[in-house]
This record gives structure tokens, C-alpha cells and sequence, in this order.
């Protein structure tokens, strides 16, 4: 008899290496996001490797990705003889800190009302404007206009932090905050800043890739095996984050009835707190420092999504593999 979430983490997995191209780059800053930064922050290259390969990821496109993010600014190493240690540089720590705030916390409960508004210098050449929307788009901001970007849930405090993170090409950027007072006008620009149609079916096709995990997982008797819980929780976040990001969270009012993006954030944070533990396991077993093995999961970890039941089903109990055992790091 087939074993149903072998056969839905083998689905997962598949179509992540389906995508063109293959980056690898972007999953390890997922790991490193989800998994490596509350548990110390540091992971030993042989551990990154290790970690890697369940998804198909060969121990040279780790190595190459790992040298591309370092050149990048997202992480930075240190050595102790022929090993070493990659963590995440202060520029990646401060952008995946702003992302962690918003991929594992609760979806805004009211608006005030108040949008956001940016002003791009109208001067600027046009390859550095082009490249400051680009990264305003994924940051959430909706395009109303070519010079004018806006936001309902982001400060103008909280944006300028963000705009300071992006450096020269956000500078001479004007932030200001402004009210309509009409609700008819609120939902005409929601509709005109954001393709809230694509972003639906984005959120649609997350929630039918994961649905079958989570009905293998409510059909077991048993605890997922560590690997798999993993794979599986580090490509729910990785593919989560990759729309999630690009959500404006607009209030109730402004969103269709029956806003999908609810039901991914519930799932979402179903399959995490059914898979953290037995995931933890795993990275205990794998993911060894220059020291020896990573320290326990942070509070911060552990408040995610609302905070990470001791046990969602079953006895709770994590077996690890053999290698949990192993206290010289690779």
C-alpha cells in the first residue's frame, strides 16, 4: 500500500524542481530564514549540503548558490581549518526579519483607514526607477499611477525602514500618508494598485498543492518522519513567502468575498504547527555549527503563527535519525 504523504512530499518536490530555473538560491534563504536563524543562525556548509539534497539540490549548486549569496550580501562565512560556517549577513538578517513579521503573523485585524503613499523622484534615471518598483512590488505596494506607489498596512514609519534597507536606489523617495474618507474610493484604488484576480489564483494553486498533506497527516496514526516534516514545512514557507510577500493584506472591505488568501494563512499555519517539531528534529540530527549541534529553537520560532502546540496529534514524540547522534561537524 502507498504511503499518501510519501506520495504528496514526493508531488512538493517535484514540482519545485519542475520551476525554470531551478533557484537554488532562493530556497537556501528560505531555510536559512525558517530554520538556521532561530536556531543560532549558523549552519556549516557540509550541514547546508545535507539539509539541501532531499530536494534535489546537488551538493555543487549548493556550493555555488552559497558563494552567489555571499557576493550578494545575504550571507557571510567563517572558517575553523578546512570547515565552513555560513549564517546570515546583517543586510539579510534586516530583510528576512521585516519578512518574518509578516509570513508567520497574523493578518492585520482592522484598518484605520490610512494609505501609504510613495513618490518616486520623477528625475531619476529610468533603469534605477524601474528597479526601485520592482523591489516595491514584492515588498506589497500597489501601482496607482507610473510615479506613484501605496500601501494600506505599512507605516510611513515601517516604510521608510524599508526604503533605508534598499539604499541609493530608493533615494529622494517622498513618503507621505493620506485618507479618501470614501470607501468607493478605497476599493477603486485596492482594485487599480493590485491584480487581486492573479493574486487569488496564486493563493488557490498553494492551497490545492498542500491540501493533500494535510489530509495524509489528519489520515496517519503516526508522527511524520523527520525528513519529511522538513521538505515539507520549508516548501510550504518557501512557496508561501513567494505570495504572501506580494500581499498588500488589505482590510476585509477592500478584498472579494471569501478571500482565499484566508484559506492558505489557516492552512499555512495548520501544516506548520503539525510539522515543526518532527522538522526540528531534523536539523538537530543535520544542521551542525563549527561548535557542534545548533541550539533549540528560539521563543521567537516558537510564537509563530500564533504559537507552536507542544503536540497536534498523536503522542507528540519525535524519534530523530542515527545521526542525531553525531557531535563533530561536517
Amino acid at each position: 500500500m502507498s504511503d499518501p504523504l510519501a506520495a504528496a512530499t514526493r508531488t512538493l518536490v517535484r514540482r519545485f524542481r519542475a520551476q525554470r530555473p531551478l533557484r537554488g538560491g532562493s530556497l537556501i534563504i528560505t531555510i536559512f530564514g525558517d530554520a538556521i536563524a532561530p536556531r543560532g543562525g549558523a549552519v556549516t556548509l557540509g550541514g547546508l549540503i545535507r539539509l539541501a539534497r532531499p530536494f534535489g539540490l546537488t551538493e555543487r549548486l549548493v556550493r555555488t548558490s552559497v558563494a552567489r549569496l555571499a557576493q550578494e550580501g545575504w550571507l557571510e562565512s567563517r572558517r575553523n581549518g578546512r570547515l565552513s560556517e555560513y549564517r546570515l549577513a546583517p543586510g539579510g538578517r534586516e530583510r528576512f526579519a521585516e519578512a518574518t513579521r509578516r509570513i508567520y503573523g497574523p493578518n492585520p485585524a482592522r484598518w484605520d483607514g490610512q494609505w501609504t503613499l510613495l513618490l518616486l523622484p520623477p528625475d531619476a534615471p529610468a533603469a534605477r526607477r524601474d528597479r526601485l518598483r520592482r523591489e516595491l512590488l514584492w515588498l506589497g505596494f500597489g501601482q496607482v499611477s507610473p510615479g506613484v506607489l501605496i500601501h494600506p498596512s505599512r507605516t510611513p514609519a515601517e516604510t521608510r525602514g524599508l526604503l533605508s534597507q534598499l539604499g541609493a536606489i530608493a533615494r529622494d523617495v517622498t513618503v507621505l500618508s493620506a485618507s479618501s474618507g470614501d470607501p468607493s474610493e478605497d476599493s477603486r484604488l485596492a482594485h487599480g494598485g493590485w491584480d487581486l484576480a492573479d493574486l487569488g489564483r496564486r493563493y488557490r494553486r498553494f492551497v490545492d498543492g498542500f491540501l493533500p498533506v494535510r489530509d495524509a497527516l489528519a489520515a496517519s496514526q503516526n508522527d511524520p518522519p523527520c525528513e519529511t516534516a522538513f521538505v515539507i514545512r520549508t516548501l510550504l514557507v518557501h512557496e508561501y513567502r513567494k505570495i504572501h510577500l506580494r500581499d498588500p493584506l488589505l482590510p476585509a472591505g477592500l478584498l472579494p468575498a471569501n478571500w482565499i488568501g484566508n484559506t492558505a494563512y489557516e492552512l499555512c499555519r495548520d501544516l506548520y504547527g503539525r510539522l515543526f517539531h518532527a522538522a526540528e528534529a531534523h536539523l538537530t540530527a543535520e544542521a551542525q555549527t563549527l561548535e557542534g549541534p545548533p541550539p533549540p529553537a528560539s521563543s521567537e520560532a516558537l510564537s509563530r503563527f500564533g504559537g507552536i502546540p507542544e503536540a497536534m496529534r498523536g503522542s507528540g514524540h519525535v524519534t530523530t535519525s542515527s545521526r542525531a547522534a553525531r557531535r563533530t561537524p561536517a
